[in-house]
């Protein structure tokens, strides 16, 4: 009876392949982080979490090929492997040449995988797409699990983590708040991932408040356009008015409201006050103690010292978004 086991050549190979795989991921790791880019796969169970875990899912029942290069994640293993699944120093060497070794004998069993639009999590198999990226392989055979998205996302395997989970977060906010329905006219685009869902409790903390000046139930669309004109769009106003969108780079209206209404809450308790001050002075008091250029917002302060407005200054935080693109003012 012929051996289904690999041979010794065969592991022989498989260990050079393996070293050859981590020197292209440290290669891989240090060129990311020179550019800048995320190395990293992304995380099915952030996926799902912003998403909600009852989507809808429907089994394909007999495999089928796989195109390698549209695989973005993994359940559980997305540090274990770079971004191209190339093997990390997490990965035990003795598995990976197993696997490795196996194509050469009996083969392997198919993959099982999640898709999202038109890319793919990698449930069972990280390894087999390691050895089969490392390899040069175009596709792996395996067995696809489709879970349904919101209308409209737009996935691609080209995105990092960032763009990916926004987009995701960005199209679960549409589907639950209607927002593009209700004002088509007023467009909202955030830049960071988690902002979409402050966005969001902004609304029901809004909602919560109108059911009790109005002593009724708020039905939520209602909720929504109550906000976006009452709460959402004075600060929008007063942001255009200021002319401190320009001083931000690559950020939006939308992100500044979120800054501006975190500001108005920090000003409210900083003096004491019984309400947040109006949009014209959070915004006004935001621009002279911020700013996105740096010697500009030295000149700011400058001036706001030497000349106080009709609000105290804020304290002035020790980075602003254009230096430190996650720390919010």
């Amino acid at each position: 009876m012929t051996s289904t086991a690999p041979s010794g050549a065969a592991r022989a190979r498989a260990s050079l392949q393996f070293q050859s795989a981590q020197r292209r991921a440290l290669v891989e790791r240090v060129l990311s982080r020179l550019g800048g880019k995320q190395q990293h796969l992304i995380p099915f169970d952030e996926v799902m979490r912003i998403l909600g875990y009852g989507r809808a899912q429907r089994p394909h029942r007999e495999p089928e090929p796989i195109p390698l290069d549209k695989i973005v994640g993994s359940v559980g293993r997305y540090r274990d492997f770079t971004r191209s699944f190339l093997p990390t120093d997490n990965v035990s060497r003795e598995r990976w040449t197993r696997v490795a070794a196996l194509l050469e004998g009996p083969g392997w069993p198919p993959i099982e995988v999640y898709k999202l639009g038109d890319v793919y999590f990698v449930k069972d198999g990280n390894h087999r797409v390691s050895v089969a990226r490392a390899l040069g392989l175009k596709e792996i055979e395996g067995y696809v699990t489709e879970i349904e998205v919101p209308e409209g996302v737009s996935l691609s395997p080209d995105m990092n983590i960032d763009e990916f989970l926004i987009n995701l977060e960005r199209a679960q906010f549409l589907e639950r708040t209607r927002w593009h329905e209700i004002r088509p006219d007023v467009p909202v685009v955030l830049t960071a991932p988690g902002r979409y869902q402050e966005l969001q409790e902004h609304i029901d903390v809004h909602r919560y408040y109108l059911g009790l000046e109005k002593q009724r139930y708020i039905p939520y669309e209602e909720a929504v356009r109550s906000f976006i004109e009452n709460v959402y769009l004075p600060i929008v106003e007063e942001i255009r008015k200021s002319g401190i969108l320009k001083e931000f780079p690559g950020r939006t209206e939308a992100d500044l409201y979120l800054w501006i209404a975190r500001h108005r809450e920090r000003l409210r308790e900083r003096y004491g006050l019984p309400h947040p001050p109006a949009p014209a002075q959070a915004v006004q008091d935001f621009a002279q103690t911020h700013s996105g250029v740096p010697w500009r917002r030295l000149v700011k302060q400058l001036h706001h010292w030497l000349k106080p407005g009709e609000f105290p200054r804020a304290q002035t935080p020790s980075s602003t978004p254009s230096q430190k693109k996650n720390d919010d003012p």
